[in-house]
């Protein structure tokens, strides 16, 4: 009955994803089908990982990382886990041969989030690298299904698409990152003096990743192209009315897309895939 017991941890996962992200739920939706139960794996670790060190704040949060990531790698390395997340997991490392580099990368942006209150260019580079171009790359080892070559030619613009959603998300997360849990990710940006310039420099950084990243996803395996290229307008979309906004709103309130407009986002999606201008 293990393949009961596989399809019980990837449907956990598909359950978490659900909960925790419309928007995400909607682009692996309409990903084709065989996507679906891996990105979901993919999304629930990254998500897991990231409850630890965002929310668990009445726990120690380096032991709960540390037991988190000793229980991943041991899971890789046996091919088992009774943790469904690390067994969903897993079964897709092992599928689709994602590299040891990536989630190490990923692991260790987790880290810094126990320690780091504030980046340096570096710093900052390093994170964002782990905490979601590695992720961006982790999807595209499952798109790619094994060919390499167009693995390969896909790499740049699938980091710059994970670039430009965390850098949304820190602008969107301005204020609960600084007021709750003290973090300043922005290289050389106060909090306190967040305005117009810093505003317009981070922006224009965002949108060169968009730009870039777009031509990628023009390039995806065509069951992909559509879940990834919605994801990529809802986060546009939050871009831009993140741009139309002052430094002292973003400072204050978190920016949404409301559900009927994801939806609407959704439905001029899928009618451009269907006129296969997409």
């Amino acid at each position: 009955m293990m393949a009961l017991f596989n399809k019980t941890a990837l449907e956990c996962s598909k359950l978490i994803t659900e909960h925790y992200s419309t928007s995400f739920t909607l682009g692996i939706k309409t990903l084709d089908r065989k996507f679906h139960l891996p990105i979901y794996a993919i999304y629930g670790f990254v998500r897991y990982a990231d409850e630890i060190v965002d929310t668990f704040h009445d726990f120690d949060k380096k032991t709960l990382l540390t037991r988190f990531r000793h229980d991943t790698y041991q899971a890789i390395e046996e091919g088992i886990s009774l943790n469904p997340v690390l067994q969903s997991f897993q079964l897709v490392v092992r599928e689709y041969k994602i590299e040891r580099e990536l989630i190490d990368a990923f692991l260790h942006s987790m880290e810094m989030d126990l320690y780091e209150q504030s980046y340096s260019d570096d710093g900052y580079n390093e994170y964002i690298y782990g905490s979601a171009e590695v992720v961006g790359l982790m999807c595209l080892r499952v798109f790619c299904e094994g060919d390499c070559t167009q693995f390969d030619h896909l790499r740049e613009p699938a980091r710059k698409l994970g670039a430009a959603f965390q850098k949304v998300n820190f602008l969107r997360d301005l204020k609960s990152d600084y007021e709750d849990r003290g973090r300043t990710y922005f290289p050389g940006v106060d909090f306190s003096e967040f305005g117009p310039d810093a505003k317009t420099r981070i922006e224009e950084d965002i949108q060169r990743d968009f730009d870039e990243a777009y031509i990628g996803i023009m390039n995806l395996p065509r069951g992909a192209r559509m879940g990834v290229y919605l994801a990529y307008t809802y986060y546009q979309t939050l871009f831009n009315k993140i741009k139309q906004l002052p430094p002292s709103i973003i400072q204050s309130q978190r920016i949404r897309v409301p559900n009927p407009q994801k939806f609407a986002l959704l439905a001029q999606t899928y009618l451009k895939y269907r006129l296969n201008v997409l």
